[in-house]
């Protein structure tokens, strides 16, 4: 009885550690999008921006030019771009720059914003204080807005080794279309049975 009792003890370890195994293979890809978004606003990773909710207060006598880039994933029927494609700027200085969204269709199409600076190194010295990507954006049949992003360059981009002398940082947009909220379906809907 005591070999069956080990065995038994033996096959219970083993069925428990593939059950842990699996649990954990479950829970890591649940857990890995918002850890490995956290890592890149804190780091400044892959060129994500920070966000201030004001400037350093600090402003140098060094300029840095700012590019403004924008794209639109597959399917998204917006017309997207900047108002301006760049601007030298002081370091420390808020910077305000606009990009146009302009729906073409028929129909109301929401879009949300994912972005990213170039290069990467520099995600970590470049701060929103306002954002039309901090918000999903609808925009009605033959709308066309103006939307603003407000921000600056932390004066540490140059005392980091690694972006020391960084002539340029580009700041780019892509807008994707998502399901449009709740308030504007129904309206839409009110609309197509009119």
């Amino acid at each position: 009885m005591t070999a069956q009792s080990d065995q038994a003890k033996a096959n219970s370890k083993v069925v428990w550690r593939c059950v842990a195994v699996l649990a954990l293979m479950t829970a890591m890809p649940v857990a890995a999008v918002p850890l490995y978004d956290w890592f890149c606003r804190v780091t400044g990773y892959g060129g994500t921006t920070n966000v201030a909710s004001a400037p350093s207060g600090v402003v140098l006598e060094e300029s840095i030019t700012i590019r403004f880039d924008a794209s639109r994933a597959a399917g998204m029927e917006w017309e997207f771009r900047p108002v301006e494609t760049s601007m030298e700027i002081q370091i420390g200085m808020t910077g305000l720059a606009f990009y146009e969204a302009y729906n073409p269709t028929d129909r109301p199409i929401a879009g949300s914003a994912s972005f990213n600076v170039t290069p990467f190194d520099a995600g970590a010295y470049f701060s929103k204080l306002q954002c039309f990507c901090f918000e999903e954006q609808v925009l009605q049949p033959g709308e066309r807005v103006m939307m603003p992003v407000s921000f600056f360059v932390d004066p540490e981009l140059t005392e980091d080794p690694e972006t020391i002398g960084t002539p340029a940082i580009t700041l780019s947009y892509t807008f994707h279309e998502i399901d449009l909220p709740e308030d504007d379906q129904q309206a839409a809907l009110s609309r197509v049975a009119d």
